[in-house]
């Protein structure tokens, strides 16, 4: 993203917290993205207000409904003097005043009427999002994108139940940000840059200022070689070996006259850090899984660029990496002077910068053997290499076979209602039943307040249908099915607000391309303040 300015506000000053998050190819793809919402509902609303205040590029409203008074008193971008207009008009342009790089458009039209007379209207978008739509015309929609690859978000907000389902057929992840993960330093099998920069260094000749500014990474690498001398050419491997070694690191602390240890952070660090620095260097079984795939073995001309940039890996991983993945090319910060931080720092980065070039190599022969164009910047392999460690696949099963009992995850929905008293994976079954209750009465149970009684056998009937044609036995008990029908279809906003959060942080992942979205399916019970993600 430039440093551009609109209205004399500088982009990276505005955008500065998320750029830190995501960075300037991540703010990229949100600002070139198209979002479209289906139905200006108040969870639809809240999804778009945090997909706006970010920079998304543009979005579209499609929405046949007009303003009613239940809108205005649960959706903060629709006000009393909109009754009657059209709601997708009023909340489009309420929403543009809370960004000015961001476009907005609407369409007055129902999704229903759009699928059946210009289908191809939803292929021109990033990501696509339905809110509250009825069964039967969101398979219809979820049908024709799983078909066009266009990422499906589906939410829902239901009295204190929120719903999210993703659906998208495959969904790579190369910056996928882990929570954790252990720094690529190559103790056990150090390159050659890294072994001849050590080698220069003799801990016993350095007077006491330098002793306590040598990186605490070449510190515990000089021990680890000395332990190997004794050991047969074996580093630690155990938990009493590695506390032997740490003993070994102490030993080599300078003392004063009086043998008292003088204050050297770097052997401390050194000292400190030997469990994780000994843990092995392996390609994980997540990026092994990957290097299996049908995708991946059987390239073509039209193979993602994600699975060509994997091929390559996978070569140099079983020729030139020896079984293991390029070299990161990071280190952390550590307690040392410039001079030798930098050093250091400088020989990992040269060895990474070796590991990309062979990868592009190969990756040249790949694309010339399908056919195909260089199509893949430099910046990419970079980005590539330095998260080949760290790489996902989501790929979620399709709606249709979510909804078709002989394709149901069905013994993973009974072990849930078993426990149903933990499991809120019960309301995912009672939103199926709102559904059919909808197709057949064309109404939600409780919308109206004098027939919520009255709706709760029918209510109950339709979720004992659906179980039967699960094949699961009607055990829910009738306390949730009064509690569905006292809802009435309401969308109270705090929860619309929340879902409308968890929506838009899920819909950035899909556009950037980084983190790691759900898979696939989100459910919030407000009432208990839990959630659950589960694969359906």
């Amino acid at each position: 993203m430039a440093n551009s300015q609109k209205g004399g506000i500088d982009k990276s000053v505005k955008y500065d917290r998320q750029l830190r998050l995501w960075g300037d190819h991540g703010q990229a793809a949100l600002e070139l993205a198209r979002v479209c919402l289906i139905n200006a509902t108040a969870i639809g609303t809240e999804i778009l207000k945090n997909l706006i205040l970010p920079g998304t590029g543009s979005y579209t409203i499609v929405d046949g409904h007009k303003v009613q008074g239940e809108d205005i008193g649960n959706n903060f971008f629709l006000t009393k003097d909109a009754l009657g207009k059209s709601r997708a008009k009023v909340a489009a342009e309420l929403l543009a005043e809370l960004n000015e790089d961001v476009s907005g458009d609407f369409m007055e039209e129902c999704p229903e009427t759009l699928l059946q007379t210009n289908p191809s209207f939803f292929n021109t978008f990033t990501i696509v999002i339905a809110t509250n739509m009825c069964e039967r015309t969101l398979l219809q929609l979820a049908s024709y994108l799983w078909e066009k690859g266009v990422p499906l978000l589906v939410c829902r907000s239901y009295g204190f139940i929120g719903y999210m389902r993703l659906v998208v057929g495959e969904h790579p992840v190369v910056e996928s940000h882990p929570d954790s993960a252990h720094e690529d330093l190559r103790l056990d099998r150090p390159f050659t840059g890294l072994v001849e920069l050590c080698d220069r260094i003799n801990l016993d000749n350095m007077n006491k200022k330098e002793h306590s500014h040598i990186p605490w990474l070449i510190v515990l690498y000089k021990y680890i070689e000395e332990w190997k001398r004794t050991h047969n050419g074996e580093a630690p491997k155990n938990y009493r070996e590695k506390n032997q070694l740490k003993d070994l690191i102490r030993e080599g602390i300078r003392k004063t006259k009086e043998g008292v240890p003088e204050e050297e952070e770097n052997f401390m660090e050194a000292i400190k850090s030997v469990n994780t620095a000994l843990v092995p260097t392996q390609v994980p079984s997540t990026v092994r899984k990957l290097f299996e795939d049908e995708e991946c073995l059987n390239l073509h001309q039209e193979s993602k660029p994600f699975w060509i940039l994997l091929k390559a890996v996978k070569m140099f991983v079983e020729n030139e990496g020896q079984g293991l993945l390029p070299l990161r090319g990071t280190i952390p910060d550590m307690t040392a002077d410039s001079k030798r931080y930098i050093e250091l720092q400088q020989s990992y980065i040269e060895q990474a910068a070796d590991d990309i070039a062979v990868v592009t190599e190969k990756l040249q022969d790949i694309l010339q053997s399908i056919g195909r164009g260089c199509s893949i910047s430099e910046q990419e392999i970079k980005t590539f290499c330095k998260n080949a460690g760290f790489l996902r696949l989501i790929r979620c099963r399709s709606l249709a076979e979510e909804f078709e009992p002989r394709t149901a995850k069905i013994q993973e929905i009974a072990a849930h209602i078993e426990d149903e008293e933990h499991s809120d994976v019960i309301f995912y079954i009672l939103l199926r039943a709102v559904d059919r209750f909808y197709e057949e009465y064309n109404h939600y149970p409780g919308w109206y307040d004098d027939q919520v009684e009255a709706d709760v056998p029918k209510l109950k009937t339709c979720m004992n249908k659906l179980l039967h044609d699960m094949g699961l036995p009607p055990t829910i008990k009738d306390d949730y099915v009064h509690e569905i029908c006292r809802y009435g279809a309401s969308e109270i906003h705090t929860v619309a607000s929340y879902i409308g959060g968890a929506a838009a942080q899920e819909a950035i992942k899909i556009i950037s391309g980084q983190f790691v979205p759900i898979n696939n399916t989100f459910i919030y019970n407000a009432m208990k303040q839990t959630s659950i993600t589960v694969e359906l």
